[in-house]
């Protein structure tokens, strides 16, 4: 790592133990400009964003600084948190605190899930002084029996949040911000906080978020001076981003097979069933591959990590489980199958390139199918404006507040019903905005009340309490699936449909890219036994997708359709298949405003582009003459047959100014953990708030309708 400061500044106010080793250990002349602004806020103690592309050094920004402050301590016990969303993160992250920790005679150690019970105990006998954990590993340590949390947080004074941007943008992020509160009355003081993050659209907002009850008690500080051109259009030599149309993954698998020999490739795919097919695909090439992807088991994953940040000539092929910081080594390229969700999500997979002198980040994008192609050359035009997606916490956690409360009843014992909220110390959502939901935790048995105290209650107990109430600190449904096992070995999780399905023949699976025969099901341990074969099986899994394309990333894709081109290469297949997609869209996109077409079928269809939030809130607000039924990528909302233009003047002449919320299938609860612990209009409340885009069907209802017959 070279440096891009001058020695001075920040870098002369770190202790001198830390100075001597950043030197001498680790070779640099300096610090980079997020290191070296980094170093007055958080030594002083302020929150802080510290915001930078991937590889930025942006856990150096935040732990030289701690560092400094911690051998001019004399206390010994955790004194910094660090909390990532992922394991392996931690995992990836630990041999580096625990060296840097160890140029000061202190300790950094990891607690999380797959720690064994030994591991625990040492770090519970004699406490390290910096702890790697997850959020929900800490939840689990707050309300365990055998951790004595007074005595073992009592030091804590800062929090390190890795990755605060993937908290943020779901429930996750308020199940970190409600533990953090927790901790912070445990601790018996304000904890300093300090977020580490990738481009974001709001950087101000998420540090806000960040803070909770630190708001306005400490000074706070977004650190971003390297944000450099790197990330955008204007700093990438021509032909870097290119965007290819393959049709397949057949083709796919071809191009890659015969693109960049000899070069390291990190190849990003939308999903675990194509990550295996096309890891297949690539081995029947002849490539070197390696997968990871959250179905693969923990050895299998770090086998393949491990195996490809040692060689050269190769092919990794992931999910997202890459995109956050774990470390593969020097990357040459990285090819995006299809097109990620977000633009923040590709700079980050860009990020992993050109790390190396003299390289230049760069990212082939090769999309699969017609809907692909639009999608990633509208997310490149996004970025080509210098756009990034705002974090947006989702609202109303209301589901998340019941979990807390049993959560907080299962860490004290018992709880005085009009203490519970100093809790959260004013944390929106989890103060007086929950007494409705406490009352029904009361009343559905969830909690019990005896003498001016809550205690868990016997419906607690009884869908919660399996394994020492594990379920209560994992926020998140998780589809259920069957571990397969070769002999001993633990190969990944397949769906259990694969093992229940109607076939002719021997029942063979793909996982870990290889084809696998299924030679035993032992249905009540969700366990089946494979032997390896040769020929092709099948890969599945519950499909999660992209979620909701937003609002923006929508009509991104209707200015794609309506001519413009992203600031890239585009492949003359690309440009061939652009074309003819256009020339089929017509109907859907106007410049002047939306359209309004009506099918063979007599449905008629009006193209908003707005998203299926915003799309979803447009047919509830609609009334009789729309279908509530929404579905799609959120390009169009489905219309009445008998509709006339008369009709549509009177329905929309005042609905701009009454949006409703949309309607909400009670089905459509089960995707929220803890939904059964509310009050079923709260809990309807909440999804409705969650689909609804008030803003974006705002917009759409002041735009110039055209009908098309």
């Amino acid at each position: 790592m070279s440096a891009s400061a001058e020695v001075g500044g920040g870098f002369e106010a770190l202790h001198p133990v830390v100075l001597h080793h950043i030197v001498n250990t680790l070779g640099w002349p300096g610090l980079r400009p997020l290191q070296e602004a980094a170093v007055a806020p958080v030594l002083a103690g302020a929150d802080a964003l510290l915001l930078a592309p991937t590889a930025g050094g942006k856990t150096e920004a935040a732990f030289f600084p701690l560092l400094t402050g911690l051998a001019s301590e004399t206390y010994r016990g955790v004194a910094v948190l660090y909390v990532c969303p992922l394991k392996a993160l931690l995992n990836n992250v630990l041999p580096r605190l625990e060296s840097y920790a160890g140029w000061i005679g202190r300790r950094a150690a990891v607690w999380q899930g797959d720690v064994k019970a030994a591991g625990r105990r040492s770090i519970l006998t004699d406490p390290p002084d910096i702890l790697l954990t997850t959020p929900e590993s800490l939840e689990a340590m707050l309300v365990s029996a055998k951790v004595d949390h007074r005595r073992f947080f009592a030091g804590v004074r800062t929090v390190v949040v890795d990755e605060v941007h993937a908290f943020a943008g779901d429930d996750r992020g308020w199940h970190l911000l409600a533990v953090l509160e927790r901790l912070t009355r445990v601790a018996g003081r304000p904890i300093q906080r300090v977020g580490l993050s990738a481009t974001v659209g709001n950087p101000e907002e998420l540090l806000t978020w960040l803070q909770g009850s630190n708001i306005g008690t400490r000074p706070a500080q977004v650190v971003a001076p390297d944000l450099v051109a790197a990330d955008r259009p204007a700093g990438l030599p021509p032909g870097e981003i290119a965007l290819d149309y393959v049709g397949s993954v057949a083709n796919a698998a071809t191009v890659l097979a015969k693109l960049h020999r000899g070069e390291k490739r990190l190849v990003f795919c939308d999903s675990k069933k194509t990550v295996e097919e096309l890891g297949q695909a690539l081995r029947e090439r002849g490539v070197t591959v390696f997968l990871s992807h959250a179905s693969l088991s923990v050895d299998e994953r770090r086998r393949s990590e491990e195996a490809f940040a040692e060689a050269r000539d190769c092919v990794i092929v992931s999910t997202s489980t890459l995109e956050l910081g774990i470390d593969v080594g020097d990357l040459d390229r990285v090819i995006q199958i299809n097109a990620p969700a977000t633009v923040a999500s590709f700079l980050q997979r860009l990020g992993r390139t050109g790390r190396r002198r003299g390289t230049t980040r760069n990212c082939l994008f090769l999309a699969l199918d017609d809907e692909s192609l639009v999608r990633a050359a509208a997310l490149l035009t996004l970025w080509g404006r210098g756009w990034v997606e705002p974090v947006v916490p989702p609202p109303e956690p209301r589901h998340i507040a019941a979990q807390q409360l049993l959560a907080l009843c299962l860490q004290e014992g018992r709880v005085g019903d009009r203490l519970w909220q100093q809790w959260w110390n004013g944390l929106a959502g989890f103060g007086t905005a929950a007494e409705p939901i406490v009352r029904h935790l009361v009343s559905a048995g969830y909690l019990d009340s005896d003498d001016g105290m809550l205690f868990v209650g016997p419906e607690a107990e009884r869908r919660y309490g399996h394994r020492h109430f594990m379920e209560l600190t994992a926020v998140f449904l998780t589809a259920p699936e069957f571990t397969v096992l070769s002999g001993r070995t633990e190969i990944g999780r397949t769906d259990p449909t694969l093992l229940t399905d109607q076939i002719e023949g021997p029942r063979r699976l793909l996982l870990a890219g290889r084809t696998w025969q299924v030679t035993y099901i032992d249905w009540h341990r969700h366990r089946c036994f494979v032997e390896p074969v040769e020929g092709r099986g099948r890969a599945r899994w519950q499909a999660t997708g992209f979620g909701a394309l937003s609002y923006e990333m929508t009509r991104a894709m209707r200015d794609v359709l309506l001519g413009a081109d992203p600031p890239v290469r585009l492949s003359e297949r690309a440009r061939t298949r652009l074309a003819t997609i256009r020339d089929e869209g017509t109907d859907t996109v106007h410049p002047a405003g939306t359209v309004i077409t009506q099918e063979k079928s007599g449905e008629h269809r009006w193209w908003t582009w707005a998203g299926l939030r915003a799309n979803l809130t447009l047919a509830t607000t609609l009334g009789r003459i729309a279908d509530p039924a929404q579905g799609g990528d959120g390009a169009y909302v489905r219309l009445s047959e008998d509709l006339t233009p008369s009709v549509w003047r009177t329905a929309t002449a005042h609905a701009g100014e009454q949006l409703s919320l949309p309607d909400v299938n009670p089905k459509a609860l089960r995707g929220l953990k803890f939904t059964e612990a509310l009050p079923e209009r709260l809990a309807v409340a909440t999804l409705a708030a969650r689909l609804a885009d008030l803003d974006g069907a705002a917009a759409v209802l002041k735009e110039p309708v055209r009908f098309l017959r």
